[in-house]
């Protein structure tokens, strides 16, 4: 639970500081605390968990958001994140947002993330952090029921002990706030891309690629992400970076090393 004084509160994205979406969530979080922005220069979707280690990183002070402390960062969003905290903010901010994404970050999506990804850093530095998508693509998409979506989570989560080490992954549907059902709090669905890629030629008749594929999203059980979204609610997943498979820890120790 936050103290009566306002909350930090650290601003970032992987779609660029120039997005729609990060606009929308600055003006969604203002109420709640002080502002500060780092956030990608360029877009950086897909980069994961990426830093920038084989060149340099630069932050530049931007007039996009004049009415905020507002910086680029050259590097990912893990890069803005820590340049945040460790250059901009020199301390570690009360809270930590991402987002909100142009696309959703449901199930397996989460690995490739980056808006997760400044999410998922900010709770391995115990700062309670949230990644927020739109199940919209569309540069000009209509972020009110994202924004409304936002105010609800910040709200509880303010009044209660955030879970240590852990943050949260909200997936938002394409819908008006009216048809929002609600939010539910889910288990992230065992659904995962089937990667194809298409083969073209340029004008020197070298071979270079385009990937695609197709989300397959048969796990549809009603404790999903997957389930959730496609009846109309906002999903919440608890979200950490604990990979370990402990169910797999004895049977690997059955292999007698």
């Amino acid at each position: 639970m936050m103290s009566d004084e306002r909350p930090l509160i650290l601003v970032t994205n992987d779609d660029g500081i120039q997005s729609k979406g990060i606009r929308s969530l600055v003006n969604a979080v203002a109420p709640f605390g002080d502002v500060v922005i780092v956030a990608p220069d360029k877009p950086q979707s897909g980069m994961g968990h990426a830093i920038t280690v084989n060149d340099v990183l630069r932050l530049n002070d931007t007039r996009l958001f004049p009415e905020y402390t507002a910086y680029t960062c050259t590097g990912t969003p893990v890069d803005s994140v820590k340049l945040g905290i460790s250059e901009v903010l020199h301390r570690k901010p009360d809270i930590l947002v991402s987002g909100i994404n142009h696309g959703e970050n449901s199930a397996s999506n989460v690995l490739y993330s980056g808006t997760m990804s400044a999410a998922v850093e900010g709770a391995m530095e115990n700062i309670p952090s949230v990644g927020f998508s739109l199940l919209d693509f569309d540069a000009d998409a209509d972020f009110s029921s994202s924004e409304w979506a936002v105010a609800e989570v910040m709200k509880r989560f303010l009044k209660h002990d955030f879970p240590k080490h852990t943050c949260l992954n909200v997936n938002i549907p394409q819908l008006p706030v009216n048809e929002v059902k609600g939010v539910k709090v889910c288990r992230q669905a065992k659904a995962y891309w089937e990667d194809s890629f298409d083969k073209r030629h340029d004008q020197f008749g070298k071979p270079y690629y385009w990937l695609k594929g197709e989300f397959n999203r048969s796990d549809r059980s009603e404790d999903t992400d997957i389930w959730a979204l496609d009846h109309g609610y906002v999903s919440i997943v608890p979200t950490q970076f604990d990979m370990t498979a402990y169910h797999a820890i004895s049977e690997i120790n059955a292999w007698e090393f």
